[in-house]
């Protein structure tokens, strides 16, 4: 008896060592798994939203050696009607209007300040959008109408196979992806696990097997896209794309703070939604793509890879280009638009850029969209008065 206690005090012993070793050494995935299911609590949104970098694998970006672009202050606005209480409501966080280049409103809330790097979520598919003209321009890729395998081969015999750059840019692919970030088992929230876990944003793509229409049928959101073209870029270039984005676009652009990537375990930036800026760097981008792609005398993106990508080219009449969004009620105006309300609404026929930061827990209800896009476009009439 005194033997068999020995023994299973030993075994005990052993279990407890083994178990304290695992939990060190899955330490770090443990801690982040915790940070993405709190990531959105009401108490840790706003902080969470201003430091990714303390819940998620990062890879920095450099904003060169050149100086910051200026932004000249222009003639101050009042916010319209209203917007008091949208910013209350809607839990926004930052804003930066520029009209003509020049601020003309800015302002900070919930404790933030201009110094914080936001993440930019669904924004930073815009960015890759642009990043995507500058590789067809240099004739990395033959055609849009190539098909994606063609250059990212590891997604042979998923759903990705048959479709085209084309439908891809388009939110087209037809693969089947619940998008519901209030649903613990959606794609979109086992796509967050991955990141969470270190595992591999390629692999997710890959392991997408299931089709919910044929590629180019209809219009349906889908993040996952974005890391395919991302896919693409580095099977056209040979080249990692944050560096390409890094290279041509962030360093530039003349950025006020170096920005960062969230990544996978593999150090794959996050490119569907995991860049972090500065608002006033945000709206830098905006201003940049309103300007047609130059910036400071330099053309960054092809002028024609601007306009066809910012007007709606999607099928069934979405109102969709290549990675960016077309509103309603606004003729020629465009937006980069993120969950939790990230926007970049650009106006050329204004000459208005307007970037907002929120960290709105109430998104996804009815009409929201809706009444965010109609505040930008009344920000937008006031700054032209």
């Amino acid at each position: 008896m005194k033997r068999l206690m020995r023994i299973t005090l030993k075994g005990l012993l052993v279990l407890a060592l083994v178990l304290a070793v695992l939990a060190v050494w899955k330490r770090a995935e443990i801690v982040r798994l915790m940070a993405v299911n709190s990531l959105f609590n009401a108490e840790k949104i706003v902080g969470n939203f201003s430091h990714m970098d303390r819940l998620f694998w990062t890879r920095p970006l450099s904003r060169g050696d050149g100086p910051v672009s200026p932004l000249p202050m222009g003639a101050p606005i009042n916010l319209p009607e209203g917007a008091e209480d949208w910013i209350r409501d809607r839990a926004v966080t930052a804003i930066v209007v520029l009209k003509d280049g020049q601020i003309v409103h800015e302002s900070y809330y919930l404790g933030t300040g201009p110094d914080d790097l936001r993440i930019s979520w669904s924004v930073a598919k815009s960015f890759l959008s642009a990043l995507f003209g500058t590789v067809v321009a240099e004739g990395k890729i033959a055609s849009l109408d190539d098909p994606v395998v063609k250059y990212a081969p590891k997604l042979q015999g998923s759903a990705y196979d048959g479709a085209t750059i084309r439908q891809v840019l388009n939110m087209a692919s037809g693969v089947a992806f619940n998008e519901d970030y209030l649903d613990f088992w959606s794609d979109i929230n086992r796509m967050g696990r991955v990141l969470a876990l270190g595992g591999s944003m390629d692999g997710f793509a890959a392991g997408m097997k299931e089709r919910a229409a044929e590629p180019g049928a209809r219009w349906h959101y889908v993040s996952i896209d974005t890391h395919v073209l991302g896919m693409v870029i580095a099977g056209a270039t040979g080249r990692d794309p944050a560096d390409l984005l890094d290279e041509r676009i962030i360093q530039p652009l003349g950025l006020e703070a170096a920005p960062y990537y969230l990544t996978d375990g593999e150090g794959t930036a996050f490119v569907l939604g995991g860049l972090n800026l500065r608002t006033r760097d945000y709206a830098r981008f905006g201003q940049m793509i309103l300007q047609g792609g130059e910036w400071r005398g330099q053309q960054l993106v092809p002028a024609d890879w601007i306009a066809a990508s910012t007007r709606p080219s999607a099928p069934g009449g979405a109102l969709y280009g290549y990675q960016w969004w077309i509103p309603e009620n606004g003729p020629g105006d465009f937006m980069a638009h993120g969950i939790y309300g990230q926007y970049i609404y650009v106006s050329p026929r204004r000459g208005v850029v307007i970037a907002v930061n929120s960290a709105d827990r109430g998104f996804e209800e009815p009409g929201v969209d809706a009444a965010n896009v109609a505040m930008l476009q009344a920000i937008a009439d006031r700054a032209t008065e």
